[in-house]
């Protein structure tokens, strides 16, 4: 793949179950030069393998004293918010010496084509479909006032230290609050583009690296993607000029895998309004019953609904299966085996 360097480049970009426990924190990784970042292009999160419609795994992380939820996940490519809404009572801001934390690292696959890159905006997500498996990074995305475009869009051109030219709608929110903001910021470590973009085909927006760390996975942009400086140095070389860019608002998903059926709820934002709760509940009792129309053969329980609900930490729920059998496998099998006394016991309903 080709590169070049934009640092003129007109961008109108508006952009802004567990295994063992991780016993040992793995070293701060600072802020490097792009050239440092590119000479290691292996992928900083795990590639899976995708089953049925579940991919990946919960897994434990052991934290010391002195971390912080925005840390681990800048160490380890997560986001703010999807460590804070899977650990419910622990202070992410001080968690202590010694406290284990889940990292949410399994996924139910969005219901799309399962090809290129795929973002969900609910989840603050990116899934990118590897040829064995598939990779899932944090995003930040576009805020309510600035909110990221629902699209089909293709990449482009990826970049190397690109300029940033703000929009005339950005430098008139940075004067209004007294701030001057330069027709163009230069490559470096105050550019809200960071090290590394990858141009899209939607007009004016892009996937890219960022000056601000906290940002990724939480609602924060003007519109465009952010990933960390560390990834989207290393993404920009998997990614190939017209890669598919699947832009979707998916805060509940339900899928298929080894003939369970699980649930993944998201609520947006780290404090859980009866608004959101009851909007996600509208969301869920459609999306299931449009799934049992789909697999008339499944159960689900409502409890463990609810509970999913409830919760909305995004982390996937087992809450029914596939109970049908096909009428002639199941006579077959009554003209082999007596019929028994007990009744049939029924798990879930």
């Amino acid at each position: 793949m080709g590169f070049k360097t934009y640092s003129v480049l007109a961008l109108l970009a508006g952009s802004l179950a567990f295994q063992p426990v991780w016993a040992a924190k793995p070293k701060s990784t600072p802020e490097q030069p792009a050239a440092v970042q590119a000479t290691d292009r292996s992928p900083r999160v795990p590639t899976f393998e995708i089953k049925g419609d579940l991919a990946g795994r919960l897994d434990v992380f052991t934290t010391q004293y002195e971390d912080t939820f925005a840390e681990v996940g800048s160490q380890l490519a997560m986001g703010y918010l999807e460590l804070v809404k899977a650990n419910p009572g622990v202070d992410p801001w001080l968690p202590g010496e010694g406290t284990n934390i889940t990292l949410p690292r399994q996924y139910i696959i969005p219901d799309v084509r399962r090809e290129g890159i795929v973002i969900n905006l609910a989840e603050y997500r990116l899934y990118y479909f590897a040829e064995d498996g598939v990779q899932v990074y944090p995003v930040g995305v576009g805020t309510s006032e600035n909110p990221s475009p629902l699209a089909d869009a293709k990449v482009t051109m990826p970049l190397e230290s690109p300029a940033w030219y703000p929009p005339e709608s950005i430098r008139a929110e940075h004067a209004a609050s007294g701030d001057f903001l330069p027709r163009m910021i230069p490559p470096g470590p105050d550019n809200p583009l960071g090290t590394h973009a990858l141009l899209l085909s939607e007009k004016g927006y892009l996937i890219h690296g960022t000056n601000k760390r906290f940002g990724v996975g939480m609602p924060v942009s003007h519109g465009c993607f952010r990933m960390y400086n560390e990834d989207i140095s290393r993404f920009v070389y998997q990614v190939s000029k017209g890669t598919s860019v699947q832009i979707v608002n998916k805060p509940v998903k339900m899928g298929m895998s080894g003939g369970e059926v699980w649930l993944e709820v998201h609520r947006p934002h780290e404090d859980y309004s009866q608004q959101d709760r009851d909007r996600l509940w509208r969301e869920v009792t459609q999306e299931v019953e449009a799934f049992r129309l789909k697999h008339p053969g499944v159960e689900v329980q409502r409890k463990a609904i609810e509970l999913a609900v409830d919760q909305a930490d995004g982390i996937p729920a087992m809450v029914g299966e596939q109970i049908s059998r096909v009428a002639s496998d199941k006579t077959s099998k009554d003209k082999q085996s007596p019929v028994s006394d007990k009744p049939e016991q029924k798990l879930y309903f």
